[in-house]
Order: structure tokens, then sequence, then C-alpha cells
């Protein structure tokens, strides 16, 4: 009879390699599975542009006004400058690295680990907590009085559609999608045909913002609020795994839905300031339904409730999308526990990643007052392309667009946005930052120790 060697004789099964070795080293083991790649250019820009026209373009402007006061535009322009720096590097560098995870990934190959692991952690961080802002803003759209429990019952929805698969996720975007748009073009119309002859009162009339600056010191910590309407192009980022012809599309998207995302908020900024009084502009909760509420049109103010309703879950949708992926990408690097890496054989989705993220989004709706957290997430995504542009300033090959200058604007311009920031928010992420920093040196410590002395309590 034949003797066996390394190799498998016709007819043979391949011997099975073992997961671990003594003393705790890990051994050869399987690759991952992957995720299928089913998303084209239209799908990959929905989920982009769905991100972006989310709660934030029904919230973020009165904010931005009552600290930019009539440089509003302004601080639209120079949000919109930074996110293109920073969409030109996740281009770059999502068509080098097409996989899931995004800049937690091209962080590890270009930079190291540990640029890579803050990257990862502010995102996840960052975004869960805007995962529950989203969901107890559709809430409180919906039914007031009963805002936690719808927020809670949209997160459960919208996970179980991401659950049946990456194609159901792009169909429900771009059916809230065309919901969003179709509610800022009637925004649009209304706030160009003036203010209702009989003068009808705002929807949101209590101030909650200071009366508007009359300076420009505003403009920056303003272009860091509107910064967080622009994050959504991400999302494309960290779906590169399910993207067809990554280096074709991923790029194209990105660019696509950062441009119309750009030309939405820089003309709805333009009119709402031409529209609506500063003083009330700046102190309201609801600027695009007072903006149709005080027109010709204030009968329309139920439609313009359902479009953000819309918005919010659009942007909820992909969101748990984007952090479900950034979870798997850091457990399959053993960055968070392993069992988050699992993947789905029927629906090919990382379906305990999406569950763990639901189950976060949940706990904060019970616990916390999610509605202060924007600040606190754009703080943590300016973070993370700060890591995006450092580490597209590596490469060497470059498209004729992306000079390496950009890439240190978009760095420079990421630090700078997020140090003029509110101080609490500031505080609180690099509170989350630093105990994620200290968790990840502890268990790193823990696995060097075991692996120290691991063979000789074997030997």
């Amino acid at each position: 009879m034949a003797t066996r060697h390394n190799g498998t004789q016709p007819g043979d099964q391949p011997p099975r390699q073992p997961r671990d070795q003594p003393g705790g080293r890990p051994g050869p083991q399987r690759p991952p599975q992957r995720l299928q790649r089913r998303l084209g250019v239209f799908d990959s820009t929905a989920i982009g542009l769905g991100s972006m026209l989310g709660a934030g373009v029904f919230v973020v402007f009165s904010p931005a006004a009552a600290l930019a006061g009539p440089l509003l535009t302004l601080a639209v322009a120079v949000a919109g400058v930074i996110a293109y720096c920073n969409a030109v590097a996740s281009a770059q560098l999502a068509a080098r690295y097409p996989d899931s995870g995004g800049t937690y990934v091209y962080g590890r190959r270009q930079l190291g680990q540990w640029p890579g692991f803050i990257a990862g952690w502010g995102f996840i961080t960052g975004k869960t907590a805007s995962c529950a802002a989203m969901a107890l803003t559709f809430g409180h759209y919906v039914a007031p009085a009963y805002a936690t429990p719808l927020a809670i019952a949209g997160v459960v929805v919208l996970t179980g559609v991401n659950l049946l698969g990456i194609t159901r996720t792009a169909l429900l975007t771009r059916i809230l999608l065309a919901v969003v748009l179709a509610t800022l073009v009637f925004v649009t119309v209304a706030s160009l045909l003036g203010p209702h002859p009989a003068g009808a009162p705002a929807v949101s009339a209590a101030p909650v913002y200071p009366a508007p600056p009359s300076g420009g010191w505003g403009v920056l910590p303003a272009a860091g609020l509107m910064f967080f309407a622009f994050a959504g192009y991400a999302r494309i980022a960290t779906l590169g795994e399910e993207v067809k012809d990554p280096a074709r599309t991923i790029p194209r998207a990105i660019l696509a839905a950062l441009a119309g995302a750009f030309v939405i908020y820089f003309g709805l900024a333009a009119l709402l300031q031409w529209h609506l009084p500063p003083q009330q502009l700046a102190g309201s909760t609801a600027p695009l339904l007072d903006a149709v509420a005080v027109s010709r049109l204030g009968a329309g103010v139920p439609f313009v409730q359902a479009g953000a309703a819309a918005a919010c879950l659009g942007a909820l949708l992909a969101l748990i999308t984007g952090v479900g992926r950034t979870t798997l990408a850091m457990a399959r690097e053993r960055d968070l526990p392993a069992p988050l890496a699992s993947v789905g054989r029927a629906r090919t989705v990382p379906f305990t990643a999406e569950l763990a993220v639901a189950a976060a989004v949940v706990v904060l709706l019970l616990s916390t007052d999610v509605m202060t957290v924007v600040g606190f997430s754009s703080f943590g995504v300016l973070v993370y392309y700060a890591v995006t542009n450092a580490a597209a300033f590596t490469l060497a090959g470059r498209p004729w667009h992306a000079p390496r200058w950009l890439n240190v604007l978009g760095f420079l311009g990421c630090l700078v946005l997020a140090v003029t920031l509110p101080p609490a928010s500031m505080l609180l992420m690099a509170a989350v930052l630093a105990a994620g920093v200290a968790g990840r040196f502890l268990v790193l410590l823990v696995r060097r120790t075991r692996d120290t002395n691991g063979p000789a309590r074997n030997s």
C-alpha cells in the first residue's frame, strides 16, 4: 500500500488543521468566510446618500446656525471641503483594500495596528450612539409620547431587514431615500413661495439654542457639527467587501454621494437663512418643519413629518449596516471578541455583529439621553477620518485627482474641527477612546503572558 505523504491521494479528505497549538498559540486556521459582492454603483451611491440625508438634515441646521449666525453657508462649505478630502482618501483606500471595515482596515494595513484600532473603536462607539439618536428622533416625529418604544421597534425591524441580506438593505434604502428627496423638494418649494400671509405660527417656537453670534468665531464649531451630516459616505467604504468591481465602483459612489449631499445641504442652508428670521432658525428644534409651517403650504407639515421619519429610518438602516461590518472586521483581527466575526451561510451577513450592535443601541435607548450625541459622534468620526487621511498619505500609486497635499489638508482639517467642538463632546469621546485603548492594551498583555507561560506549563 502506498505511503501517504504531506499531500493527499485522489479521493482522500484533506486533513483538518488544528485551530490551536499547545501553549495557547493559534495554529493554522481556515480563512474567514467572505461576504458576497452584490452592490453596483447605483445601490452604493444610494446607501451613501441615504446615510447623509438622515435625521441630520432635519435638525442640524439649527445648532449650526446658532454657532455660525449669518455665516452658516460658510460653515457648510468648510465642512464640505474637509469631507471632500476625506472622501478622496476613502475612495483611494477602499479601491486598494475592498474589505469590510473601512478605515479600521486601512489604518492597520498602512499605519499599524494601533491607528487602525483607534479608528475602528471611534467609529463603532460614536456611530452606535448615532444609531440610538436616529432611532429616538424617528420615535419623536411619529408619536412623541411613545418615542422610546417606537425607537426600539425601529431598531428591531431594521436589524431584521439587514439580516435578510445586503440586497434587501439596498432596496429599502432606495425607497426611503426617494421619500426623503420628495420631502426636501416640498420644503424647497414651500420656502420659495415665501411666508404665509396670515403669519402662521412655527411648529417649534421655543428657543433651545443661544442667539446667533455676530462674529465669525462660530464657523469652525458649526462646521464640525455640519460634518456629522456629511459623514455618511463612510458607509460605502465599510461595505467594500460587498461591492462589485470595487476599484471602479467605490470611488464613483463615494464622490457621487458626497456631491449630491453637498448641493442639497448648501442649498437648504441658504434657503433657510433667506426664509426664516435668524433667531427663529437658531432656536428651532425642527427648522424644516418651521419653514413649511410659516409658508403658504403650511398644511403640508404632516408630509414633512413623514419624510423626517423616513430619513431617520434610512440613516439608521445604513448606520447599523456600517457599524456591523466594522465590528466584523475588528472581530476578525481579534480586536473585538471572535464570535462577532460569524457570517451566516445562507444570507452571508455578519449576523452576530448585527445583533450585537442592535442590542447596544437598545441598551442606550433604555438607559441614556441619546439626543445629546451629535458632538460626541462628530468627534469620533473626525478622529476616524484623520486616520483615513494619514493612511492615504502613505499610498504610492496615486490618481491625478488625489495629491498628497489633499491628505494633509484633510488630516489637519479633521483635527481642527475636532478640537473646536463643544468641550463636553470632546471630553466624553476622549474618555471613550482612552477606555478602548486601555482595554486593548490589557488584552494584549494577557495574551503575551499566556503565550510566554504556556510552553512552560506544558513541558
